[in-house]
């Protein structure tokens, strides 16, 4: 309500003054994730253009959609909410295999079986995955399914949550820890194959 003696444009005029104030303290807000949001996207996708054009994509959507954010959240889990949804919808309009359907709780017995005729170690593969560079792990990392490198970034690299990360892929938390177990499987794999393909060309 208007203070005593306000005109109404005198209202408007704060009104509009305070939105400004908290626009701006938003942006300044959000921007100081930046390096974090990038280094999500970085994880993401499979070149650097690509990261700063979805973090870019990521900061449009995210100022014009400002006033849905509810302050005194998790501006860092809303950000890469948005991130990921725009990852999603991104990778939607790439034909994808088959071996890329998304995992449901059901699959948990499973894998579990998998995991328990794979439990023996191996030094020959974990010494090799050592040899690795940081670009082996972005293209190692690039070669599992969309679905489930949304988990392994969210939780292995981000540090989330399956909580936060359920809620930021808008997914139950089983769903998620199905596609991180798969997942990470998928990717010890492609790292063992790119240390070994390493190996190989240094002899």
């Amino acid at each position: 309500m208007a203070a005593v003696g306000e005109t109404a444009p005198e209202t408007e005029a704060r009104k509009l003054a305070e939105d400004a104030r908290d626009r701006v303290r938003f942006e300044e807000e959000a921007l100081e994730l930046a390096d974090q949001v990038y280094r999500v996207a970085r994880r993401l996708v499979s070149s650097r253009e690509e990261a700063e054009d979805l973090m870019q994509e990521t900061y449009a959507r995210a100022f014009r959609s400002w006033r849905s954010f509810q302050p005194g959240t998790n501006l860092r889990a809303w950000l890469l909410r948005i991130l990921t949804n725009l990852n999603i919808d991104r990778g939607r309009r790439v034909q994808r295999a088959p071996d890329m359907q998304p995992l449901e709780e059901g699959d948990y017995f499973l894998y579990n079986k998998l995991e328990e005729s794979t439990q023996a170690p191996n030094p020959d593969e974990e010494r090799v995955i050592e040899r690795l560079s940081q670009d082996d792990a972005v293209s190692a990392l690039s070669a599992v399914p969309h679905d489930f490198r949304d988990a392994i970034v969210l939780v292995d690299i981000g540090d989330f949550s399956y909580n936060d990360a359920a809620q930021i892929l808008d997914i139950p938390v089983g769903t998620v820890m199905s596609r991180l177990h798969r997942g990470r499987r998928i990717l010890k794999r492609e790292l063992a194959e790119r240390a070994l393909v390493d190996g190989d060309d240094i002899e």
